[in-house]
């Protein structure tokens, strides 16, 4: 039976026969009874019914070998690995390197087997893509390549399709102003005689080497144009369209190195960084979901599906619960505005507030939940109410007071006002009643 050889080209590389104890070169025999180690001998030894200790002559025995077709029927086995050590020494794409440590095959033939059955091959390919996703890349357009046989857009003359082509004539598959549209300019005036001196002859022949560099560079723009689709420039960007944002960013920057790549290069290389942003993308999610403590895709399901939930109802608040969420006690004022829709509702009946000099006074301020209230009294509870003072600042504004006044030894209203920065009206009352309940004095 013939039996793929474990070891590579080198015969130095292989154990030495047990009968002669010379070097092994393909076919060798292999016991298929004694071992570990193998009992290798070479086809002399065998031959002659060489026996060793445990090792008999009609033992079952494998012909090793490697000159036998695997992938291809002109490639063996042993050129299968040569090749593969030959690129894994080289590097992949010195094809003239590979072929002469390979010796049997040409750099085409390497890099023609190479491609075919270790790149392109379905069985070599990337697990994380399914079959369909497969498909798809196959069947997805890597390029919009204008042939002469293509119908491209004709537009009227001077419509926005035709600015949008740079005036790309269809019919004679030129534009109407070309690239460096004055080159010829230069050329008009002249003229060869036989009279000419060398250097102006000279002169000459360079002024019209410059203008068959300024031709080339001409003919090279439009090969740019028409091969990476430009001509058809909507269908180009529909078709850009179909990346995500980031990808779409990506593209512009690296627009201009396009000329430079080709049209199926360029696009290949936007595609890889695509599927890049992809699995970026997929194993961010993977990581939150981690975070989270999920641990099996129904659980996923299900917190994608809340996550969706919260989005929508953020999305849907309105400016006065943006309002609500900034101030520190939201509860208090959701309170406030209830109470308040009873009352215009007429669920509620609250004694009227008296109007004088034609102003209408604020209501009390409800402290119900604000921060600070246990630390007031009844009189500072009903100061703050009428004032529309929350405790935190009274509580502030009062250690404020008393600490100026005991270092001053008294305090007038007018300091009281340099100290707190507040309405003068709100002032006068905190200092009125401090006064009156005897926490400072006057000067």
């Amino acid at each position: 039976m013939d039996r793929l050889a474990s070891f590579g080209n080198d015969p130095f590389d292989k154990p030495p026969c047990r009968g002669c104890s010379s070097y092994l070169m393909e076919p060798y025999i292999k016991c298929a009874e004694c071992g570990p180690p193998p009992f290798l001998m070479c086809l002399q030894c065998f031959a002659r019914g060489f026996e060793y200790r445990k090792h008999h002559s009609d033992h079952k025995y494998e012909i090793m070998t490697s000159d036998f077709p695997i992938l291809d029927s002109s490639w063996t086995a042993q050129e299968e690995m040569a090749l593969l050590e030959a690129v894994m020494d080289c590097g992949f794409g010195n094809w003239q390197d590979v072929a002469n440590q390979i010796r049997t095959k040409t750099k085409e033939e390497c890099e023609k087997h190479y491609m075919k059955h270790f790149i392109n091959n379905p069985l070599f390919s990337s697990t994380l893509l399914t079959l369909k996703q497969v498909e798809e890349a196959k069947s997805a357009d890597m390029a919009i390549t204008f042939h002469p046989s293509d119908d491209p857009p004709r537009p009227t003359f001077d419509s926005v399709l035709s600015r949008d082509m740079a005036g790309y004539m269809p019919a004679r598959a030129d534009f109407i102003e070309e690239f460096d549209n004055y080159a010829e300019w230069d050329l008009r005036d002249i003229d060869f005689v036989e009279d000419d001196s060398d250097l102006l002859h000279a002169l000459k022949i360079a002024v019209v080497e410059i203008y068959h560099s300024r031709l080339k560079e001409r003919q090279r723009r439009k090969k740019i144009i028409r091969d990476h689709g430009l001509i058809s420039l909507r269908k180009f960007q529909i078709l850009e369209r179909r990346y995500p944002k980031e990808i779409q960013d990506l593209y512009e920057i690296l627009r201009r190195f396009a000329r430079i790549l080709g049209s199926t290069e360029h696009d290949k290389f936007i595609e890889s960084h695509a599927l890049e942003f992809e699995l970026r993308k997929e194993i961010r999610r993977l990581q939150e979901y981690r975070a989270a403590g999920i641990q099996t895709f129904c659980s996923a399901k299900v917190y994608e599906h809340l996550k969706q939930a919260r989005e929508e109802a953020r999305l849907k608040r309105t400016v006065l619960s943006e309002v609500l969420d900034y101030i520190h006690d939201s509860a208090a004022c959701q309170q406030w505005l209830h109470r308040q829709a009873a009352i215009d509702s007429g669920q509620l009946q609250i004694t009227p507030i008296s109007v004088s000099q034609g102003r209408r006074s604020a209501p009390p301020l409800n402290l119900t939940g604000l921060p600070g209230t246990e630390k007031l009294n009844d009189k500072e509870k009903e100061l703050c109410q009428m004032v529309r003072l929350v405790p935190g600042a009274y509580l502030e504004y009062k250690s404020a007071l008393v600490s100026e006044c005991e270092k001053l030894g008294g305090l007038r209203l007018a300091q009281a006002r340099a100290l707190i920065k507040i309405d003068v009206n709100k002032t006068r009352k905190i200092y009125d009643f401090l006064i009156r309940e005897g926490y400072i004095s006057k000067v």
